[in-house]
């Protein structure tokens, strides 16, 4: 299979590796960008692995909540322009009350829903608005809440990020500001997991490997004993964990720097004198794992992978 440039740039993009390095992983595995992925990262290649492909597409995530319901809707737009629209806006909420209203598990079946108050269905009111705005829209995936505790939502930039986050907590001022703050967290460092009870056995020992293969393609690292190489494995391993893991990462309003997600709640929880325990996030980011119009990238890299 050709290696492109288009190719290796987006595997640059998305762990930081040098092109010879992305390109030679491209080969290796006969294009496949995933499995490539995992090539540079046993060889420790890989600095910062991104968790999808090039956010590129445009539109906005929208978060509506009421009562005990809560929904999560991102909608694309070609451009950012159409995005920032009040009428493709308005549009946006539009399907975010019917996701609430509705019964719809999927796209597919919101589609067909009538939508509540009018005689059209959503994939009318979709048709509508792609003639009126004159530019490809598309619902590209929701998810909905239903909880007996306290849900509150956040949104970032405008639309480019979305926050979901519920928990068994009272309905107060305290503990509504102390989830908010929780939805800006995920914002900010986007978690893959509540905490690291919530992490699969098959997700630790595929990570202990790619661990395992960085030391033995180290040198130095390589030399040292069998004990010593486990612990080096655990503690990076613990470490990422704090990375990924929403209630064991760095709460990022500490002021010490270094006070846990997990503990800022126990503190606030103590202050109000009920638990705060969240149950659940969901983060929607525009555009993740979309890819943009083809780009011409040859010019920037053709030359050096030759």
């Amino acid at each position: 299979m050709d290696i492109t440039a288009a190719m290796v740039k987006e595997l640059m993009n998305l762990t930081g590796a040098g092109v010879m390095a992305c390109k030679k992983a491209l080969q290796e595995t006969d294009g496949n960008q995933e499995e490539a992925i995992e090539v540079l990262r046993k060889k420790g290649e890989a600095t910062a692995v991104k968790k999808a492909g090039r956010i590129a597409a445009e539109g906005i995530v929208y978060t509506a909540v009421k009562d005990n319901k809560a929904a999560i809707v991102e909608v694309n737009s070609e451009t950012d322009f159409v995005a920032k629209n009040d009428t493709f806006q308005a549009f946006v909420a539009k399907v975010a009350d019917q996701i609430l209203a509705g019964n719809a598990t999927t796209v597919d079946e919101l589609l067909e829903e009538t939508i509540e108050g009018e005689d059209k269905t959503v994939k009318e009111e979709l048709t509508s608005q792609i003639a009126t705005i004159g530019e490809n829209m598309n619902i590209r995936r929701f998810e909905k809440l239903e909880s007996d505790g306290v849900i509150v939502s956040y949104i970032h930039a405008g639309g480019k990020i979305g926050v979901l986050v519920e928990a068994d907590a009272p309905k107060n001022d305290a503990a509504e500001e102390a989830l908010k703050n929780v939805a800006m967290q995920v914002a900010a460092l986007n978690a893959k997991f509540l905490s690291s009870d919530d992490i699969d056995d098959d997700y630790k020992e595929h990570e202990k490997a790619i661990l395992l293969e960085q030391i033995k393609n180290d040198p130095v690292e390589s030399q040292k004993p069998e004990k010593v190489i486990n612990g080096m494995i655990m503690g990076r391993l613990n470490k990422e964990f704090k990375e990924i893991c929403l209630m064991e990462q760095v709460y990022v309003k500490a002021e010490d720097g270094k006070q846990s997600v997990a503990k800022y709640l126990e503190q606030v929880s103590n202050e109000i004198g009920e638990d705060i325990k969240v149950k659940k996030f969901i983060r929607f980011e525009t555009g993740e794992g979309l890819e943009k119009k083809e780009e011409d990238f040859a010019a920037e890299v053709a030359e050096q992978i030759g």
